[in-house]
């Protein structure tokens, strides 16, 4: 029988690795600018264009690569990172596997220009495909230059789930912080379609960290520094009262690699214990070193995941010191120089008793009298001691004020001369009748009508019982709420025009340049759902007007859960991007599990959930309420 296994041409074999290293786009912009920061480059520039799907190009200021190296470099397992296996335990690279330039070259149409420093000229390789097109002599600036253009242009199948322009750019967005918060000392520079996302010079830790996500980032930061001897930790991690609702801004780096670690943030969270709101999630900037030695990196495709030799130690440390940064940032004093010390008391009066000023009021004093000529004042009271002209009353002070002093006059019941006192009683109690008073009359008393009519009732909080005629429905109040106020949003932004309650005071909210780039789009949509946007920067927005139904306080809220449910991408319709937005601000407003309600607020959720179109599930294709007939309950009672 003849052998049926057979050595796979190199260009196949390159292809299904591409499948384990190139994902994305994301995945070509990471490769490029981890092997542009093992050349020892000082200034990294990446140009993309549409997302990454037409150009991703990445130029450096590195060591360059000799004639030989640029040829070798598309081979597969070709590395200049290691040379044994042994030095897996001991990277200080990025790369050490030698698979990315050939996967990368297997899949898209490749060109690099690249040029060592002692040379005078450098070489210029063409491939595409995996086949060198052409390699020439040219004159070039020192470093190397990798430019990936069409993408998966012989996969078209990969190419069709790429999903649209806006979520591939986040992911690049993503690589490229990732990229730049591990290396602050690299000046970094970002383009997309040509304009400037990300110029940022070479800092320290914490500015890089500001340039990159805001302006307003400096002061939630709260730095960690601790230094141990099987674990150093540097960074910053931020202040309990701006968690979010989403997990964005949360970063490990370990020797300067970034790293996914479920374990590393349950430290973290537990750190927190205590000082966060239910669902909220802090914002930390981690540095980790350990000994190359004590970790194995290659255990992931994407090099993301590291195991650790001793995680108790590092979980505990971790713990430790974030704790003891948070509680020097808690217990710091707070020196408040708008304080008005004209109202602290002085300290000689300070243990001072308080007596009661006596009065002195006049009997015969009578408020209606017109003769004021007989009127005079005279100052009631004495005080002795050495009190102060400030007020203040000690030892035996006493301060009175003034009285007035009138003239004895006439008894009180010379104010009602000229009324007939013996008919008054008469007066009082006769009837009044006006001619457009309507006469009704009822089938049922008043006691009868209280007694027949229905009441709801709150179990637990959370579900509300309305017995009917022939059982009783039980109603999750939330489930509710979120259908009720998902059907009113999207009648606003489909039907009516949105009302909005304009604020005294407008609100300035701050975002990260990815965050500001994804309000920017759905800013039409939150405009007819009743948001007023007064002005939108780079790094914020004033908002001068909300929604009726939504509170100030709600504001950032609503808006943190929007983005949050759009991070994956906005629906390409307007229907289905409409439809996206109401289900976040419903979900985001709806009563909460465990929130008491009032009997009229009970009738009113029940009343307008069965006004709804739709009343049988919420939103989210859960349902709302259920109904227990007579019968069920009495079969219960059969047992």
């Amino acid at each position: 029988m003849s052998s049926i296994i057979q050595l796979l041409p190199d260009h196949v074999a390159n292809q299904i690795a591409a499948g384990e290293v190139v994902q994305r786009p994301a995945s070509v912009v990471k490769e490029l600018l981890e092997n542009a920061v093992d050349a020892n480059a000082t200034d990294i520039k990446l140009i993309i264009k549409d997302a990454g799907k037409s150009l991703v190009q990445v130029i450096d200021n590195g060591k360059g690569m000799s004639v030989t190296d640029a040829r070798l470099c598309f081979e597969r397992h070709a590395t200049s990172k290691i040379r044994q296996a042994e030095d897996l335990f001991s990277l200080c690279t990025k790369g050490f596997r030698g698979e990315a330039l050939a996967s990368i070259a297997a899949i898209a149409h490749m060109e690099m220009k690249t040029r060592q420093d002692q040379e005078e000229l450098g070489t210029h390789i063409v491939i595409e495909g995996s086949k060198f097109i052409s390699q020439e002599v040219a004159v070039l600036p020192k470093g190397t230059s990798f430019a990936v253009k069409n993408l998966f242009f012989n996969i078209p199948a990969r190419r069709n789930f790429l999903k649209s322009d806006t979520v591939e750019f986040r992911h690049v967005m993503d690589e490229f912080q990732r990229v730049a918060l591990a290396h602050p000392n690299i000046h970094f520079t970002f383009y997309h379609n040509g304009s400037e996302m990300y110029n940022l010079p070479a800092a320290g830790y914490r500015q890089r960290i500001v340039g990159i996500m805001s302006g307003k980032t400096n002061e939630k930061l709260v730095p960690v520094n601790e230094d141990t001897e099987i674990i150093n930790i540097q960074g910053f991690v931020c202040k309990p009262e701006f968690a979010k609702k989403s997990r964005g801004e949360q970063f490990f780096f370990v020797n300067d690699r970034f790293i996914k670690s479920g374990y590393l943030h349950h430290a973290v969270m537990a750190a927190y214990e205590g000082l966060l709101k239910d669902g909220s999630q802090p914002s930390y900037f981690l540095y980790l070193q350990v000994p190359p030695n004590t970790i194995d990196i290659n255990i992931h495709p994407t090099k993301t995941e590291i195991k650790f030799d001793d995680e108790q130690a590092l979980y505990a440390i971790l713990r430790a010191s974030i704790k003891h940064s948070l509680g020097q940032f808690n217990v710091a004093p707070v020196l408040d120089f708008d304080r008005d010390s004209n109202l602290d008391t002085p300290y000689h009066y300070k243990d001072l008793q308080a007596e009661t000023p006596t009065i002195q009021v006049d009997g015969n004093f009578n408020p209606f009298t017109d003769d004021k000529t007989n009127q005079h004042y005279s100052k009631a009271g004495s005080g002795s001691g050495s009190g102060s002209s400030s007020g203040f009353s000690s030892g035996s002070n006493s301060y009175s004020g003034y009285s007035k002093r009138v003239e004895p006059t006439a008894s009180w019941e010379s104010l009602y001369v000229g009324l007939d006192l013996d008919n008054a009683e008469s007066i009082e109690s006769s009837p009044f009748t006006f001619e457009n008073e309507e006469v009704t009359s009822s089938l049922f008393n008043d006691d009868e009508v209280e007694q027949a009519s229905q009441k709801t009732y709150q179990i637990h909080k959370k579900y509300i019982v309305s017995p009917i005629k022939s059982g009783m429905v039980i109603v999750d109040q939330q489930r509710a709420h979120q259908r009720i106020l998902y059907e009113q949003f999207l009648l606003n932004m489909t039907v009516n025009q949105a009302s909005s309650q304009q604020l005294l005071f407008p609100l300035n909210l701050f975002y990260s340049s990815d965050e500001m780039a994804l309000i920017e789009e759905l800013k039409p949509s939150l405009e007819t759902t009743g948001f007023v946007f007064e002005e939108t920067q780079s790094d914020h927005v004033v908002i001068s007007g909300i929604p009726v139904n939504i509170t100030e306080s709600e504001v950032s809220l609503v808006i943190e859960q929007l983005l949050s449910d759009l991070q994956d991408g906005i629906p390409a319709s307007s229907y289905s991007q409409n439809d996206t937005i109401a289900k976040s601000m419903a979900k985001s407003l709806a009563i909460k599990t465990g929130s008491y309600l009032t009997e009229t607020e009970q009738d009113n959720l029940v009343n307008g959930l069965f006004a709804c179109k739709d009343p049988n599930i919420s939103p989210f294709q859960k349902p709302t309420f259920i109904t227990m007939r007579v019968e069920d309950i009495d079969k219960k009672f059969a047992l």
